[in-house]
């Protein structure tokens, strides 16, 4: 599979999912229904309703700050995007500019980062958006 793919579908399902909690999420689902309406016309009201439940979902896990069905979510939404995609890899432009239009842009910076992590047991987690050094002993 096409690297580019597989990244571009990452974002798009994780800002999907991310928007749906936001002012932006009707503009969002329009935007994210008439790609698929472009690439799958029988499967188009089908999303849709996919989407409200997903967005119901979401809400859900996040009034009751549950990130595992968050997280779930996203890679739920990154496998469609991702499906979509091998479909027909003529709409990765168009997948860029809707999420170029919607998502959220730092004003100070060009770039959007997004880190989660879970560690369970004696697992660590080191994140950074740019530098990191960790020296452990």
């Amino acid at each position: 599979m096409d690297p580019q793919i597989a990244a571009l579908a990452g974002t798009a399902g994780t800002t999907i999912v991310t928007l749906m909690a936001t002012d932006a999420w009707q503009r969002t689902r329009d935007g994210v229904v008439a790609i698929w309406r472009r690439v799958s016309p029988e499967r188009a009201d089908s999303v849709a309703g996919e989407l409200d439940q997903t967005r119901e979902n979401l809400l859900v896990a996040q009034s009751g700050e549950d990130s595992q069905t968050e997280t779930e979510l996203r890679a739920e939404w990154q496998g469609r995007v991702r499906r979509l995609l091998l479909a027909d890899p003529s709409i990765a432009e168009e997948l860029r500019a809707l999420l170029d239009e919607l998502a959220p842009h730092d004003k100070t910076s060009d770039s959007v980062v997004q880190m989660h992590a879970h560690a369970t047991g004696n697992g660590r987690v080191y994140q950074a958006g740019r530098d990191q050094h960790i020296k452990e002993s």
